[in-house]
């Protein structure tokens, strides 16, 4: 395989500026990777044009992460061609979060653009000379000019407004990338990523580790990004505000389909729902299938990307689609008893993690039917409560209460420690079930997609996917009537995350959650809760009203003046 770069295409003329280079295109030419003696895809043709942001599924494992690293020159694929414009600048997000350890925030966020980190420490070290001659001041002449070019005066101020737009407060742009913890590391490699206007911008789960605020900051600054993305990402609501593609890796091919993720979805839900009814006349499936279509196209919300997509649906024929051949896993909960009046009371609550107070004078009283998001990004307090909440730690003050009623099961958002064993899978969840039936467990690794010798596997080796869908079969078993879920979605494909979606929006118990999916916490939550370091933020409203109203931004505003979180 090869990286083609065609000369018939206008190269880029400064890299950290925004870019000129509208006619840079990726051709993707009969490309063909294997694994294991597993093909993921075989003789995939696709082109990605700019304005475009293209969104890739596709289940665990079957090639995303991969299909990135090919187009990147990463990996090398069995067969096939890249075929890229001349000069065209492609930037990655890093999932190396301490290759950078050494470099200040912000110089890590201008590295983003190499030319002109080379050129600024160029300069400086030329500078920095004590026998400056007349061949270095023609060289520092040369780099002055080449520095102005690539924009090296403006990189600072960009660079922070990049890493301001992603959370990251201002007292940590000078410090080094060794001395922040793993949140800001986070979002210095994303602004990093972003940093100059590449023609080509390859992200793979950019959204995790980030709060809602920043996630919601990336969402406008790819909508208006002009040139080429293509991202992975198991956020579907992040998918549907960005992508005005979906390439779905099924099949052992790539397909590109015009709409995004919920599109995509809705139309295979549409189809594999045909596909059980045989009597179903292709005329019947035609004119449903273009009833959504056109409603889809009437309803596409964000302008840019409204334009692009009614163009293509228009022209869309409905054969352009094949069902999905994807699984989901089914995911219920059925408490043993119904919530009491009394379902928990908390009283000034306090605790402090490596000498900073994370929770201080917290108060909750929980009611019957509540479903509460805790949002924001504060993540070691909400840990922190459910592991109280879970008698996994103890508070430095306080106390709390649970109802007579009550039976909780807990989520933990770290739970690899719960899987360090060479127990199987189905001795595994035994120790969890009311029963020692191995049928009736079975049936619920069943529901999780495990099936026939999969139940025999060493839990130590299970995937951080399977690891969270063994622990919904566990909180299935456990007949709870209250749920305490730290973070549930981490590691869970789309396909999990819609049905573990649906099964808590059906759970009639009580449930308190953590979450950075925009659409998980939208679709559930009746209450929201947010802690800060100067205070807490509770209201009973649906999560977009939440986001929506200004009095509760200038509140979270006032909460965090003079506050600089230490996770952020």
């Amino acid at each position: 395989m090869s990286i083609v770069h065609r000369d018939d295409i206008l190269p880029l003329e400064h890299p950290a500026l925004p870019c000129q280079n509208y006619g840079t295109v990726i051709t993707v030419s009969d490309l063909t990777l294997s694994f294991s003696n597993r093909i993921l895809f075989k003789d995939v043709n696709l082109k990605f044009t700019p304005g475009n942001c293209y969104g890739l599924i596709g289940a665990n494992g079957s090639g995303k992460s991969s299909f990135l690293k090919i187009l990147s020159g990463e990996l090398e694929p069995d067969k096939g061609d890249i075929i890229l414009g001349a000069g065209t600048r492609m930037s990655v997000l890093s999932q190396d979060h301490f290759a950078f350890e050494e470099q200040r925030v912000l110089d890590t966020v201008i590295m983003g653009s190499k030319r002109l980190h080379a050129v600024g420490r160029e300069r400086e070290s030329l500078y920095a000379k004590v026998d400056f001659t007349e061949a270095d001041g023609m060289r520092a002449s040369e780099l002055e000019a080449e520095y102005a070019e690539l924009g090296g005066w403006e990189a600072d101020a960009q660079a922070a407004t990049l890493l301001a737009g992603l959370g990251t407060p201002e007292a940590f742009h000078e410090k080094l990338m060794r001395d922040v913890d793993e949140g800001v590391k986070v979002r210095a490699l994303l602004a990093q990523a972003l940093f100059g206007n590449p023609d080509i911008l390859l992200l793979d789960e950019p959204t995790n580790g980030l709060d809602l605020a920043s996630i919601s900051w990336l969402e406008e600054f790819l909508i208006e990004f002009p040139n080429i993305v293509i991202v992975v990402s198991h956020d579907r609501h992040f998918l549907n505000a960005v992508c005005t593609h979906t390439c779905d890796i099924d099949f052992g091919q790539v397909r590109m389909y015009a709409g995004n993720y919920d599109f995509w979805f809705r139309i295979n839900t549409i189809l594999a729902q045909q596909q059980k009814d045989e009597k179903k006349r292709r005329e019947e499936k035609v004119k449903d299938l273009k009833e959504f279509i056109h409603r889809f196209a009437a309803n596409v919300s964000k302008s840019r990307q409204a334009t692009s997509r009614k163009k293509i649906l228009e022209k869309l024929e409905v054969d352009d689609y094949v069902p999905s051949s994807r699984r989901f896993p089914y995911v219920g909960f059925k408490p043993l008893r119904e919530v009491g009046n009394v379902v928990l009371e908390i009283e000034g609550l306090t605790r402090s993690l490596e000498g900073r107070p994370v929770l201080s004078g917290f108060d909750l009283a929980v009611r019957p039917g509540e479903k509460i998001a805790f949002v924001g990004r504060e993540h070691l307090a909400k840990t922190a409560l459910f592991r109280i909440l879970a008698n996994e730690d103890t508070p430095d003050a306080g106390n709390f209460l649970w109802g007579q009623t009550i039976s909780w099961s807990y989520f933990p958002r770290e739970n690899a420690r719960l899987f360090d064993s060479d127990m199987p899978l189905v001795s595994w969840l035994s120790q969890y079930s009311p029963t020692d039936d191995e049928t009736f467990v079975r049936s619920f690794l069943g529901r999780m997609l495990f099936s026939g010798d999969e139940g025999l596997k060493p839990v130590r080796v299970l995937s951080g996917g399977e690891r969270v869908r063994c622990l919904l079969a566990r909180l299935m078993l456990s007949g709870a009537n209250c749920l305490l879920l730290d973070e549930p979605t981490n590691h869970l494909d789309l396909e999990a995350i819609e049905s573990l979606d649906e099964g808590l929006v059906d759970f009639p118990g009580v449930l308190l959650f953590a979450s950075h999916d925009h659409e998980f916490v939208t679709s559930i939550a009746n209450r929201i809760i947010e802690i800060c370091p100067g205070g807490v933020i509770d209201r009973a409203m649906s999560f977009d009203d939440y986001l929506q109203d200004r009095k509760i931004t200038e509140l979270r505003d006032r909460y965090y003046h003079g506050h600089v979180a230490a996770e952020i």
